[in-house]
C-alpha cells in the first residue's frame, strides 16, 4: 500500500529539553524528516504542541492568578514564535506551511466539519503542511480537547490518514515504567489487548503537555480501531518518522 498522509503529533516533552526551554535542532530534525517524506509524496499534517512553553519562556511568571487564563496568555504569545521557527525552517527546505488553529467544535458534524476538511484539502493540494494546535486562546474548559494526542486522532480521521504517528520522550509502551530494569518494551498493540495495566501515571509541571501515557494509549487504540495504524515513538530520536514509514520496528505499533 502506498501511503499519502501521515499525521504526526509531537508534544511538549519532545520539543524541550529538562529546562523546558525549546530546541531548536529537534524542530529542524522534524521539519528535514517531514520534507524527506515531501520528495516521496507523502503530505504531513504536524500537530504541535509547545506553544504555551514557548510563551512562558518570553513572559517568564505571571500574575494572572486563573491557570486558565495564563494558559491562554502563554499560547497566545507563544503560538506565532512557534510559527515563526517552523516557517523558517520549511523554508530552508524550500516548502511551505501554515497554521491552522482548531477548537473542538469544529470537528462537530455539520458545516464546522466541512469548513475544516475543506481547509486540510486545499492546503496539502497545494503541497502546503498544515501545522496544527489547538486554539487555547480562545478555547473554553468545556470544549477543550483532552490534549493534542485527541485533536491529532480527529485530524487523521478528518483527512482519512494513512497512519497516525505519537511523538512522545519515551520509546513506547512498556511492561513497566521505562526506567526499570525488567521493563519491556512492547512492539506491536493489537485490538483490545489490555496494555491499561502497563501505565503508569505521569506528575506534570504547568506549561507542560497534559497528555500522559494512558491518554496516548486510549487515542492509539480509538485510532486504530478507525483503520488508522498508530504509533508511540520517541521524537528524539533520529529519523524516527522515515523509520517508521519504511516499516522498521521502532516505538510501539497499534493495529485493529
Amino acid at each position: 500500500m502506498s501511503l499519502k498522509r501521515v499525521v504526526v503529533k509531537v508534544g511538549t516533552n519532545v520539543l524541550t529539553n529538562k529546562d523546558n526551554r525549546i530546541l531548536g535542532p529537534v524542530l529542524k530534525e522534524l521539519v528535514r524528516q517531514i520534507s524527506v517524506l515531501y520528495e516521496r509524496d507523502i503530505m504531513v499534517v504536524l500537530v504541535s504542541s509547545g506553544s504555551a512553553i514557548a510563551g512562558k519562556e518570553v513572559i517568564g511568571e505571571t500574575n494572572i492568578q486563573d491557570a486558565s487564563v495564563r494558559r491562554q496568555v502563554y499560547s497566545a504569545v507563544g503560538q506565532p514564535r512557534m510559527m515563526r521557527h517552523y516557517y523558517s525552517l520549511f523554508h530552508d527546505y524550500g516548502m511551505r506551511c501554515a497554521q491552522v488553529l482548531a477548537t473542538k467544535r469544529d470537528f462537530d458534524m455539520g458545516v464546522h466539519r466541512d469548513n475544516m476538511i475543506n481547509c486540510y484539502e486545499g492546503l496539502l493540494s497545494e503541497g502546503i503542511i498544515p501545522i496544527a494546535n489547538e486554539d487555547d486562546a480562545v478555547s473554553i474548559t468545556m470544549s477543550m480537547f483532552t490534549d493534542n494526542d485527541e485533536l491529532a486522532s480527529l485530524i487523521a480521521e478528518l483527512i482519512d490518514a494513512d497512519r497516525l504517528i505519537i511523538l512522545s520522550d519515551t520509546d513506547g509502551l512498556y511492561t513497566g515504567h521505562p526506567d526499570d530494569e525488567d521493563s519491556e518494551q512492547i512492539s506491536e498493540v493489537k485490538g483490545n489487548e489490555n496494555v491499561e495495566q502497563y501505565v503508569q501515571a505521569s506528575n506534570k509541571k504547568e506549561g507542560e503537555g497534559r497528555g500522559g501515557m494512558a491518554s496516548k494509549l486510549r487515542i492509539a487504540k480509538k485510532t486504530a480501531k478507525k483503520q488508522i495504524p498508530t504509533y508511540i515513538a520517541n521524537g528524539k530520536r533520529q529519523n524516527v518518522i522515515v523509520d517508521i514509514i519504511d516499516d522498521k520496528e521502532i516505538g510501539t505499533k497499534f493495529i485493529h
